[in-house]
């Protein structure tokens, strides 16, 4: 059967211009992606509402021009499909596996998107020449070890957007005294992309103030 790569209802609000730039993503996640192991073959009829445009709404959370690492990019979700809806942002994104960097840098060769760099790297141990102004994971890893990868990355004052489900507010109790260990001691809970994506995603925002305490 042959998959229909056609964007839903409400992509051309979040992508606009850019809109075929997103469908050969999807269309290159659905072929390449899973021929090489990371998409799910499951996921071929849903990659638009459940991964591209559920990452693309975080955009909504982030600033005109900030500096953004995705940590454990993966196949590039959200680091790629936040830089196509926005490429007013420099996207770094940063992977420890060789395959999935190979991957990576031909999507951003194949799609053309020269405000982004793959580096090959693990969270805890890349440290960049200029921090970061925010730093994204989705489906990496718990939210204290989020925090202790992004607070080598993040500059004073700059953010963790972690894409979570509706656990994340369990997940932020039960990690708590972990995120303030690594100077991240306040944070909110979002809902974005209700009018594009159901449900809407889920963003743990945490700040990176510095104060590390116990």
């Amino acid at each position: 059967m042959k998959l229909e790569w056609e964007p839903p209802d409400g992509a051309a609000t979040v992508f606009g211009p850019r809109l075929q730039v997103a469908r050969r993503y999807v269309e290159w996640l659905g072929t390449a992606g899973i021929e090489r192991g990371l998409v799910g073959p499951r996921e071929a009829d849903r990659l638009w509402e459940r991964h591209v445009l559920n990452c693309a709404v975080v955009g909504d959370l982030i600033d005109e021009g900030e500096r953004v690492c995705d940590v454990g990019s993966g196949a590039g979700l959200p680091g790629v499909a936040l830089a196509i809806a926005r490429p007013d942002l420099d996207v770094v994104l940063l992977e420890p596996m060789q395959r999935r960097v190979d991957f990576l840098e031909e999507t951003v060769e194949r799609l053309g998107l020269p405000g982004v760099t793959v580096v090959r790297g693990r969270g805890g141990e890349f440290r960049p020449d200029v921090p970061f102004d925010v730093t994204t994971a989705r489906a990496v890893a718990k939210m204290g070890r989020l925090a202790e990868w992004s607070a080598g990355l993040l500059r004073p004052g700059g953010r963790l957007l972690a894409l979570k489900g509706e656990s994340v507010y369990e997940e932020l109790r039960r990690e708590a005294k972990v995120l303030r260990r690594h100077g991240m001691s306040s944070w909110t809970v979002e809902s974005v992309g209700g009018d594009v994506v159901s449900p809407a995603t889920v963003v743990a925002v945490v700040m990176n103030d510095g104060r590390s305490g116990p």
